[in-house]
C-alpha cells in the first residue's frame, strides 16, 4: 500500500490516505496524521505531473506560422526592448537581446517552446530585473547572450525538475501540487543569480561560458541538498 501510494494520481489521493491509515491502524480521528499524509501525497504526485507537463512544453518544437508562438516572440522584444521598434520579424536587432542570428526560432531547437516561455516569463513578471540584466550582458569586457544564456539556464532547471533535485525545493515551497508556475519562478532565480554569479566570477571571456555554467550548476545543486531549502526570487 505504502509503495503504491507514491505513484496515484490526484484524485486517488483520499482514498490511498484512508488505505494507508487502515494499513497502519492509524485511527481516522488522527486529523493531523492524515492532512500531512495527504499533503506529501500530493506533492509527490504533483511533481511527477510538473515533469511531464514542462517535459511536454519542451517537446513542442517553435513554429514560426504558429501565430501564438510568433505573438509571445514579439512579446519577448516589446518587454526587453520597450523604446526599440523591431523593424522586421527577421532582423539582426534580435542580437540585441542576446539571439544568434537574425531568426531566434533556430536558438529554441534544444528548449523548444520552453525556452520561449521561460524568457517570456521572466521579463513580464520581473521587467525591471530583465532590463537590468540585458543591459549588464552587453558590459565590453563581461558581456554575454542574454537570451543563449537565458535558454542555457532553461535546460538547467529542466534537468534539476528531471533528476529529482527540486523536490525539497517545491516540496518546501508548496503545501500541495507544485505548478508550471513553480518552474519558472525557479528559472527567474537561476537567471537572477547567474548574472550575479558571473559578474561576481569575472571569467576572461564568453569563451570560457562551460566552464562557469557548471561552476554554478554545482552550486546550485549544493544548495537543493538542504532538506529546508527554498530557492525563489521575491517580487
Amino acid at each position: 500500500v505504502l509503495r503504491n501510494a507514491v505513484h496515484v494520481d490526484e484524485a486517488e489521493v483520499e482514498k490511498c490516505v484512508r488505505d494507508v491509515m487502515k494499513e497502519k491502524k492509524i485511527q481516522q480521528k488522527d486529523t493531523g496524521f492524515k492532512a500531512n499524509l495527504h499533503i506529501s501525497l500530493l506533492q509527490i504526485s504533483g511533481y511527477k505531473k510538473l515533469y511531464l507537463n514542462v517535459e511536454n512544453l519542451r517537446k513542442v518544437p517553435y513554429d514560426s506560422d504558429n501565430e501564438d508562438h510568433e505573438e509571445q516572440l514579439i512579446e519577448l522584444w516589446n518587454l526587453l526592448m520597450p523604446h526599440e521598434n523591431l523593424k522586421a520579424r527577421i532582423s539582426k536587432q534580435w542580437c540585441d537581446i542576446g539571439f544568434q542570428g537574425d531568426d531566434p526560432k533556430t536558438d529554441f531547437r534544444g528548449m523548444g517552446l520552453l525556452g520561449l516561455v521561460n524568457l517570456v516569463y521572466f521579463s513580464k513578471h520581473y521587467t525591471d530585473e530583465a532590463r537590468q540584466i540585458l543591459s549588464r550582458s552587453n558590459h565590453p569586457k563581461l558581456g554575454y547572450s542574454y537570451a543563449i544564456v537565458g535558454i542555457n539556464l532553461t535546460e538547467m532547471a529542466y534537468s534539476l525538475l528531471r533528476n529529482g533535485a527540486l523536490k525539497s525545493h517545491l516540496y518546501n515551497l508548496v503545501s500541495g501540487l507544485p505548478q508550471m508556475e513553480h518552474f519558472h519562478q525557479f528559472y527567474c532565480y537561476l537567471v537572477y543569480e547567474f548574472d550575479k554569479f558571473w559578474f561576481e566570477e569575472e571569467p576572461e571571456s564568453i569563451m570560457h561560458f562551460n566552464q562557469y555554467r557548471e561552476k554554478f550548476h554545482e552550486k546550485i545543486k549544493g544548495l537543493l541538498l538542504d532538506y529546508d531549502v527554498v530557492l525563489t526570487l521575491q517580487n
